[in-house]
């Protein structure tokens, strides 16, 4: 099993060795979303390497995280694009609802 992944379109790829992951990761657009709002920032993006610790069978390979404001350093972690696109849309309401500071 790899611990490290490309995208390919929207579907995830175990990378076939080292070199080719490299190779993607100097040139891929990994960036999923990004939302400025007052005070902060939200990104989503593609990490490429697998950061569960608990559970290596699922990958977690993206990542929202917040930076500036009150919440700067809040992240969460994905198992796969469509979640990261839904927590990216629910952090940035959240913090328009008031439900996390900014």
């Amino acid at each position: 099993m790899t611990d490290k992944y490309i995208l390919n379109g929207r579907n995830v790829v175990p990378a076939e060795d080292l070199i080719t992951w490299a190779k993607w990761m100097e040139t891929a657009d990994r960036q999923i979303a990004f939302t400025r709002l007052d005070d902060c920032e939200i990104s989503t993006v593609f990490l490429g390497l697998n950061f569960s610790l608990l559970n290596p069978s699922q990958p977690l390979l993206f990542e929202s995280m917040i930076f500036g404001g009150n919440n700067d350093g809040y992240l969460r972690l994905y198992l796969n694009i469509d979640d990261a696109e839904l927590g990216h849309k629910q952090i940035v309401a959240g913090i328009k609802l008031g439900l996390l500071e900014t």
